[in-house]
């Protein structure tokens, strides 16, 4: 295992990246990630000029979404028990098809107004579906791939790659589709994710690892986290970063009525949150000489709710922009925290069950969010929504408490 061979002690982020196999699988994590955000809004762009359906742009997110939070469980049963390498070939081909298929037809037929709606669900379909079965394998995989000590650098890292790939994969597939086309964007989705592919088959990964007489069944995942309740309060504290993310999507349109703005300071807004959490990817890391992850990652949801909290005392645009990125911040810091004492804590042969529960948390939570953000909006105000966003967030970072989280595992 890469990380584990050879003596000296932990080493920093950027020698990490040196490393023959978590450099590999970084940048293409970062890739990989920027395709799936590149694929979601050409996609989501494509369904509403051809026609005109707000609801069809909807169900394109919920097309390519709803998988991570259906199938998850079952992906991370297989990846505590098959082959790490197949299964992320397997899924990220799954994400190279949703893009091929869509380029390929564009590219044939010469007319938008040929490419039916059908399609474009279903090459969404196919992303999430390819993005479900991969990702409980590749996050069980991170900690095989590290010396003691490093997991918090390399759960960092991890994070930054959806950070990158949320802040610029959005705004290239956008400019992508609007200047070279949205043949020529769906087929930059699909090589981001060739590349995973090519990447994924020439490093050198580790295979699951069996213990004899263990159960790697979904109900047996389940059976263990309810004998360490911690590990169910961080599944919790993830699904609030969720919550706590979510206003920059969904309130971001009626923030920038009430502030005069347009799409552009609603871009601006998304933007701004994501530059907070590449910021906080730099911030933990003198953090961490003075706190623990148990400490990180309740105050990393603190600034997430401040960050909401804070927006509706915003007069102006800089104002809320600041107050986004200061919740992209904490949801660095929260995710990093959470994600480190999950890996920290869980054993080796759980860990695909695990994180897929970690993902169903975070994915899971976003709709539940945007349903009940959206319709308090609509009801009261958007106000009164980032307030009670603001009040989930604070509880859930109280109840995940550092005297809490540092909780010993029941039977070590």
């Amino acid at each position: 295992m890469s990380g584990h061979q050879g003596d000296g002690g932990p080493r920093n982020s950027f020698a990490l990246l040196l490393d023959s196999a978590v450099g590999p699988l970084f940048v293409a994590k970062l890739l990989g990630n920027s395709g799936i955000w590149i694929q979601n809004i050409a996609g989501a762009s494509l369904i509403y000029e051809i026609t005109g359906s707000v609801f069809l742009v909807g169900l394109i997110s919920l097309a390519q979404f709803a998988p991570q939070v259906l199938f998850s469980p079952l992906s991370g049963a297989m990846a505590d028990r098959g082959d790490t390498r197949r299964q992320l070939v397997l899924g990220r081909s799954f994400c190279f098809l949703g893009g091929a298929v869509l380029a390929g037809w564009i590219w044939a037929t010469g007319d938008l107004e040929a490419v039916p709606a059908w399609l474009v669900m279903a090459a969404a379909s196919l992303v999430g579906i390819g993005y479900t079965i991969g990702s409980p394998a590749l996050q069980a995989l991170m900690p095989t791939l590290v010396r003691p000590g490093e997991m918090g650098r390399v759960v960092a890292l991890d994070n930054l790659t959806f950070a990158v790939g949320r802040a610029v994969g959005p705004a290239v597939g956008g400019v992508l589709a609007a200047t070279a086309g949205y043949a020529v964007a769906f087929a930059v989705a699909a090589a981001a994710q060739l590349v995973f592919v090519v990447v994924v088959a020439t490093v050198r990964i580790p295979g699951a690892v069996r213990v004899e007489g263990a159960s790697y069944s979904v109900r047996d995942g389940l059976r263990y986290v309810r004998t360490d309740p911690v590990v169910a309060l961080v599944i919790a504290g993830v699904a609030a970063v969720g919550v706590g993310a979510d206003p920059a999507i969904t309130l971001a349109p009626a923030l920038s009525d009430s502030l005069g703005g347009g799409p552009g300071l609603v871009g601006s807004f998304a933007s701004a949150f994501g530059v907070g959490a590449i910021v906080g990817f730099f911030l933990q890391v003198g953090l961490l000489r003075f706190l623990d992850y148990a400490r990180l990652a309740p105050l990393g949801l603190v600034l997430l709710a401040g960050g909401s909290a804070a927006l509706p005392f915003a007069t102006d645009a800089r104002a809320a922009v600041a107050a986004f990125g200061v919740g992209g911040v904490g949801m660095t810091l929260a995710l990093t925290g959470f994600t480190t004492l999950l890996y920290d804590r869980v054993p080796r042969q759980y860990l695909g069950r695990i994180m897929a529960l970690w993902m169903v948390g975070f994915v899971g939570s976003r709709p539940l969010a945007a349903a009940l953000g959206g319709g308090l909006a609509d009801l009261f105000s958007a106000d009164v929504a980032l307030a009670g966003t603001a009040v989930v967030v604070l509880v859930v970072a109280f109840v995940t408490r550092p005297a809490v989280l540092r909780r010993p595992v029941p039977g070590r």
